[in-house]
């Protein structure tokens, strides 16, 4: 295998010197490694893409199928580091993002490489991928639907199980591709890090996957972020609401629709002109008002932005949040106590952020996560006891915060670490560190990034 992959990086190499720059990019393709196993492991995929993304990192990607459907599709993709172009170097640990509402792989965890006004190396994948860890992930498929589209009837049956197989179909790419590069053996590690809906979708996988034998098993940790899969007994007010969540949601189901989510249908349209809108015309006044914030005085597109941001329950109403005080990115709050400023993640970079949306989303899987979280009975969750990986569960005291803690108990996993990311006492969650702040604000390196690292490097 090592021998077999030395003849195929000399060949890439040769082919990227003896070509014209222009060229390059286009011949390499014609000597990738990776596509002939891909196929033989019973994965459709494209052939490879590569970007350059700074500080001797690349970023790959392939689009694979998954069914017959137009959209039965996943993108999947690599930030590595480089022993030379198209020749990742070797690595112990690797990662397998999956991200949450709204925001697919590259601008939730490649953020730098879409958001102008991030530096180089101000993501997660980059941090980590800098740090010799080999980052992988997935766009799942309603990302990959243009906002043209107006039939959603592809959608009526991708569920949660759906996404639980993509994220399988990923790992297994990612296995293949890794043991090509030499990677594999006892001492590499696969964690499997999921962000919101991410999350749950990771903890429905691994359900699935501790009821393999354990050769057949990828993951050997979990990093669940700000997401609760069940609440406390204690939170009883949070059950209630997720209940009314699901009740009106399975409503909208039941009359025949199958796209969107708790901010509505083309919920991705409304938060990309919100950022567009905000960052061209900061001063003007919004085309379009969310209910819950018609009252407001004066809103400028910038304040529309920042208090979408900083209080995003009001774009919720007459629904209630996962949490109190759920929010994306902590503020500061004006004389009558709405955001005024954001407090941790820079505003044109949020601007940014809001314009990387993806439009639309399957609705299915926003029904069954507040089925979940309502208590009843769903089939994710039949075996949690049955995971024993180390698990870091990361929250953010302004999001699910402290609430996601519980459900890490539900696992049979006796290695748990907990990190709730705070600048405030529990009683100012509304202000504190947001859900989308653990991956832009300012100081996110220091305060989520490196203790991730740590834990990583540690198990």
């Amino acid at each position: 295998m090592r021998g077999t992959l030395s003849l195929w990086a000399m060949l890439v190499l040769f082919v990227a010197l003896r070509a014209n720059p222009g060229d390059a990019h286009e011949v390499t393709l014609q000597a990738d490694p990776w596509t002939r196993p891909l196929v033989a492991a019973g994965l459709v995929a494209s052939s490879t893409k590569r970007e350059v993304v700074g500080g001797g990192l690349a970023h790959y990607s392939w689009k694979v199928r998954v069914g017959t459907g137009k959209y039965d599709a996943i993108t999947v993709h690599r930030v590595v580091r480089e022993a030379y172009p198209w020749v990742p170097a070797r690595t112990r640990r690797a990662v397998f993002m999956v991200h949450g509402d709204l925001w697919g792989f590259v601008p939730a965890f490649l953020t730098n490489t879409c958001v102008k006004t991030m530096p180089e190396n101000r993501s997660l994948a980059s941090f980590l991928a800098s740090e010799d860890v080999d980052v992988w992930g997935l766009d799942l498929r309603w990302v990959g639907v243009p906002e043209a589209e107006t039939d959603f009837a592809f959608m009526a049956d991708w569920t949660l199980g759906t996404h639980v197989k993509d994220v399988g179909t990923g790992l297994a790419l990612a296995d293949v591709v890794r043991r090509l590069g030499g990677n594999g053996g006892n001492n590499d590690r696969m964690f499997l890090l999921g962000w919101s809906r991410g999350a749950t979708i990771g903890y429905a996988y691994l359900n699935g996957e501790s009821q393999r034998p354990r050769a057949q098993r990828r993951v050997d940790g979990f990093v669940p972020m700000d997401m609760v899969l069940r609440f406390a007994p204690d939170a009883a007010p949070q059950r209630e609401w997720a209940c009314k969540r699901y009740e009106i949601l399975q409503t909208a189901r039941d009359e025949g629709r199958t796209e969107g989510g708790l901010l509505g249908p083309g919920a991705g349209l409304p938060v990309r002109l919100m950022g567009q809108q905000a960052a061209q015309n900061p001063n003007g006044s919004p085309y379009l008002l969310p209910p819950g914030l018609s009252l407001v005085p004066a809103l400028t597109n910038r304040k529309l932005a920042v208090i979408a941001a900083g209080n995003t329950a009001s774009l919720l109403e007459p629904l209630k949040p996962l949490t109190p005080g759920y929010h994306l990115a902590g503020s500061i709050p004006d004389a009558v106590g709405m955001p005024e400023k954001t407090a941790f993640t820079p505003e044109p970079t949020l601007f940014d952020y809001f314009q990387q949306a993806a439009p639309y989303q399957s609705l299915n899987e926003v029904v069954e996560t507040e089925k979940q979280l309502c208590g009843l009975d769903v089939p994710y969750d039949d075996h949690l006891k049955d995971v024993k990986v180390p698990v870091l569960y990361v929250g953010a005291a302004g999001g699910v915060g402290t609430y996601g803690e519980y459900s890490t108990r539900l696992l049979g996993s006796t290695d748990v670490t907990r990190l709730i990311v705070r600048s405030r006492p529990e009683g100012q969650r509304a202000l504190d560190v947001g859900h989308a702040d653990l991956f832009l604000a300012r100081d996110a390196r220091v305060r989520v990034w490196k203790p991730m690292l740590q834990w990583m490097e540690a198990h």
